[in-house]
């Protein structure tokens, strides 16, 4: 069973599909993470994340790049969505994705563009979002938890070019496929959020977890 989950930025997508996995004891991947390691390893190179050159030689990064603490940084979600625009970087990726969601048994992948392009087979694809004025209301949350001193206002704007950026790109944009369920978790706690992806998937699947 291959379960897609798609959405933008700070929709809750991630939590999401982590809980999918557990409940149908599926693997999970963040392929938002990929991109996060593409944009943190240009970085690190002193390259320009706006170069499809710079970034394209990114991809050769180490695997184990992948758990660097680093890699969850507002800054560096800030790269990855602005190295995910190159054609060249997204087909660099692309194999390793699809290779994942096509393993023996399933996978579940979160991202923006799993249900349209990397796996647009998936059993169960779900489009998970939520208002740009609550996503930024929960990211300035959680940024101040960690002790980031920053202003609502400049998150909201992030999230507003995050999605422009996301949205409007040539290659692979972020669309909701047209057989993904819509879950807006505007007025949702986590866990309400969680049990109507639950269920949305044993209802199209045919089976409990």
């Amino acid at each position: 069973m291959i379960i897609a989950v798609d959405g933008p930025t700070a929709s809750g997508k991630g939590t999401i599909a982590r809980a999918l996995a557990d409940h149908f004891g599926l693997p999970v991947l963040d392929t938002g993470l990929l991109y996060r390691a593409v944009g943190y390893q240009t970085q690190l190179g002193h390259g320009d994340p706006d170069n499809a050159a710079d970034a394209l030689a990114a991809c050769d990064f180490p695997d184990t790049l992948l758990d660097d603490p680093a890699l969850r940084y507002e800054s560096t979600g800030g790269l990855a969505s602005r190295v995910s625009i190159h054609p060249a970087v997204r087909k660099a990726l692309f194999q390793r994705q699809v290779d994942f969601a096509n393993q023996p048994g399933g996978a579940v992948l979160d991202g923006r563009d799993i249900g349209t392009v990397i796996a647009p087979h998936a059993d169960a694809k779900l489009f998970v979002t939520a208002s740009p004025e609550e996503r930024a209301r929960r990211r300035h949350a959680e940024m101040r938890a960690r002790g980031v001193d920053v202003t609502y206002d400049a998150v909201l704007a992030d999230v507003h070019a995050r999605d422009a950026r996301d949205t409007g790109r040539a290659d692979a944009p972020l669309l909701r496929a047209d057989d993904a369920l819509l879950l807006d978790n505007s007025d949702m706690d986590i866990d309400e959020a969680i049990a109507a992806a639950i269920a949305f998937v044993e209802t199209k699947v045919g089976r409990p977890g």
